[in-house]
């Protein structure tokens, strides 16, 4: 099963928090949902800068908790050598979502076709 290793942070970069999911988009819908569950008003944490899909799960949770020793400064230059503007990559997955749940909803083209005469 796909786990996915990320870190997000606030408007500022002020915070870089460092987390393990399995459905990456659900887990951001989560963090919009509930700003100040984890850190106040101020922090909310709601730029995906940076992540990983790592196939399994016990390899995902080694590199979790790998990243997570982690100083500033090494989260910092993880996140620029990925994203140097730190973008926030919330936008690209879920266009990324929709075109594939679109592709699924397509009808199969069948393999006759029609011939044309002239």
């Amino acid at each position: 099963m796909k786990s996915f290793i990320y870190i997000i942070t606030d408007r500022n970069r002020n915070n870089l928090h460092v987390g393990l999911c399995t459905d990456l988009l659900k887990t951001l819908e989560f963090y919009s949902e509930m700003p100040t569950l984890f850190f106040d008003s101020s922090k909310h944490l709601t730029r995906l800068v940076y992540f990983e899909e790592i196939n399994s799960e016990e390899q995902a949770m080694d590199r979790f908790k790998y990243v997570s020793t982690f100083t500033r400064a090494q989260k910092e230059k993880m996140i620029r050598s990925a994203n140097s503007d730190w973008m926030d990559l919330t936008k690209g997955l879920k266009i990324e979502q929709e075109m594939y749940s679109r592709a699924a909803m397509r009808p199969a083209v069948t393999s006759a076709r029609k011939s044309l005469t002239f």
